[in-house]
């Protein structure tokens, strides 16, 4: 297990061992360091170089500054604002949105979690193959951060011990899968993109998730079910971020480099609202079937024709329109005062049919 203090989150690798940094405090604080007096002596005499380029200079050294300051920008924040837009698209897909209100059925969440370990099984592959690649080696964290294992035990716990030879990777998880070990074997550099996406956003809302899971589906408190989201190896999910943001800041990456990552990451998020899309057309068509006592009813949304008592050409009365004739029926006999009417009077006709042929 690993913990980590706020002054260890600041510490990233790749930083070089010649910068005048100081030494640190106990309380994280930076003191003075001997080649501070040089530093500002420098600074002194760049400003007062400064003040005798005219305007037009002054203009083109500030276009350079800033450019060097985009430059320099830290990769953490350049995929934080980079990805803003996508991050708020995925949140307001319909799936995230009825999720987060409990309103989700034990089948879907199924398959969500089906599609979870395909995606995790393939990042986690590549992973493991460029866990030394310069570009990637100081994100490696697969005590603290690796989910294939915990998935396996959710996949057994909701399909059976033979759940491999029951599921299947659906058609947008499978176009993830397929980019990410594409990304691993070909552009590793860009890989970072597709770690940030899922592992950042676990960490974040992964526990509310989990009670919304276990509440809406009446799951084990003792985790069953929603192994995913427990992180057994981070003490601190805040502290833990610090840390992972900074290594990624340290990494030795050039501006062209950043952009591609965060245009990666954008694609990330776009994989995931594909699979949130199919998850929303799967659990329309399981919304369309309700089971009530053993039989599959119409709910009376979506196509009236996917229901199993639908005629092919209705004429009129109850099939027209958007209802289920035989909810309609159901809905009529589950009221007790009228399967009571109903009851009386299959006695009364059986009594006079056996009047009758007596």
């Amino acid at each position: 297990m690993i913990s980590f203090s706020l002054a260890e989150s600041g510490v990233g690798w790749g930083w070089s061992t010649c910068l005048c940094l100081g030494e640190r405090t106990a309380m994280g604080a930076v003191s003075p360091a001997p080649c501070q007096e040089s530093h500002s002596a420098a600074m002194s005499a760049e400003l007062e170089t400064s003040e005798a380029v005219d305007e037009s200079e002054k203009r083109s050294s500030g276009a350079s500054d800033k450019e060097n300051h985009t430059r320099m920008a830290d990769l953490s924040e350049l995929l934080k604002e980079g990805t803003k837009e996508a991050h708020d698209r995925a949140e307001n897909t319909q799936f995230v949105k009825d999720f987060l209100k409990g309103n989700i059925r034990k089948e879907l969440f199924k398959l969500a979690t089906t599609a979870l370990y395909f995606t995790y099984s393939a990042l986690e592959e590549e992973m493991e193959r460029n866990k030394d690649h310069p570009a990637f080696a100081p994100l490696y964290f697969p005590t603290e951060l690796h989910r294939k294992e915990a998935l396996t035990k959710d996949m057994e716990y909701f399909f059976g011990e033979d759940w491999e030879e029951k599921v299947r990777c659906s058609e947008a998880a499978q176009k993830y899968v397929e980019r990410i070990h594409y990304v691993g074997q070909n552009e590793p550099e860009l890989l970072v993109a597709h770690a940030y996406t899922r592992y950042m956003g676990d960490l974040s809302g992964g526990q509310v998730l989990k009670k919304v899971a276990q509440r809406a589906l009446k799951l084990p408190s003792t985790g069953e079910g929603t192994q995913f989201y427990l992180f057994e190896n981070v003490d601190n999910a805040q502290q833990f971020k610090q840390l992972y943001r900074a290594r990624m800041n340290a990494l030795d990456l050039n501006l062209k480099t950043k952009e591609r990552i965060v245009e990666e990451a954008n694609k990330a998020f776009e994989y995931n609202m594909q699979i949130f899309d199919e998850l929303d057309q799967a659990g329309s068509l399981l919304a369309r079937e309700i089971l009530e006592d053993g039989v599959p009813v119409h709910d009376g949304k979506g196509d009236v024709r996917k229901c199993p008592y639908y005629a092919a050409k209705p004429d009129r009365g109850a099939l027209e329109g958007s209802s289920c004739p035989f909810r309609t029926a159901l809905a009529v006999l589950s009221q007790p005062s009228l399967q009571f009417i109903l009851a009386a009077g299959v006695a009364l006709v059986a009594s006079l049919l056996a009047w009758y042929y007596m």
